[in-house]
């Protein structure tokens, strides 16, 4: 009886999940719809609030999407620990201009944190490194039983953050301006930023990996398990709205990076979830 009443919570847990999943889904799809309607000038919300509801429930979404692998205990410490980390280094730079280069956050990404660091970066880097882990995983499907297959995870996962953030840098400084850029002395920059900022996000995602991995890991035997693309359809998602409001603002050499990035990185995470 005991068994049978187990049993029976755990098919209920894993219904309750599913459910929860397609919501997210659900809600996901209308705020980028809202976003996007913003962009093409249908709608006239001066506030942000669909570009604020479209990050919580991309963060809410992949948090609850990682519980169907993985313990809901371990993806907290996970989100938590890539929000800390993440969120007190961007800190570190718009004070010091250490190690990003020297930028200036700007009120659009009010209110701050100690009135130095925008609520929403945190969770820029959660819904950054946790989705690009998971593209990792797909482009890496084919070779996960190799002994090597942990370094490249790792490795794979901080050069998308890098992919990432070289898309999402020209729409947040140059279309909404939440953050500016200063002069610097280094001889090459990428729609205003310096090319060191990229590298250290992709510095700073190994970092944060470091510590994050053990409580990523499913430590129980299973089945082969079906590919989640989720992670995809989030990660490709942000760059496709990068991708919009960068060609509405005239931006084509972001715009043509963005679709490069995008479209190579469909074409692997596609073939690697079909092994």
């Amino acid at each position: 009886m005991h068994t049978s009443s187990s049993l029976s919570n755990k098919t209920e847990t894993a219904k309750l999940a599913v459910l929860f999943h397609w919501l997210f889904i659900a809600l996901l799809a209308a705020a980028f719809a809202l976003v996007l309607a913003e962009f093409f000038g249908l709608l006239n919300l001066k506030s942000g609030w669909p570009e604020a509801a479209l990050l919580l429930l991309a963060v809410t979404g992949t948090i609850v999407s990682l519980t169907r692998q993985l313990p809901l205990q371990n993806v907290l410490l996970a989100a938590s620990v890539i929000a800390i980390v993440g969120g007190g280094i961007s800190a570190l730079g718009a004070i010091t201009g250490i190690p990003f280069g020297p930028f200036t956050f700007t009120a659009g990404l009010e209110p701050k944190i100690f009135n130095t660091l925008p609520w929403a970066m945190p969770l820029i880097w959660v819904v950054a490194i946790l989705n690009s882990r998971g593209v990792a995983r797909l482009i890496l499907r084919p070779w996960r039983k190799t002994k090597i297959y942990g370094f490249w995870l790792i490795g794979l996962t901080a050069t998308l953050v890098l992919f990432f953030d070289f898309a999402f840098d020209p729409f947040a400084a140059r279309v909404k301006h939440f953050w500016l850029w200063s002069p610097t002395k280094f001889p090459l920059t990428w729609q205003g930023a310096p090319f060191i900022n990229f590298l250290c996000w992709g510095f700073v995602t190994l970092l944060i990996l470091v510590f994050v991995t053990p409580t990523l890991i499913n430590k129980q035997l299973s089945k082969r398990s079906s590919p989640d693309f989720h992670p995809l359809a989030l990660w490709l998602g942000g760059i496709l709205i990068f991708g919009i409001a960068c060609a509405i603002h005239g931006l084509w050499p972001a715009v043509t990076t963005d679709a490069a990035i995008g479209i190579i990185t469909a074409v692997f995470a596609v073939r690697g979830g079909r092994w």
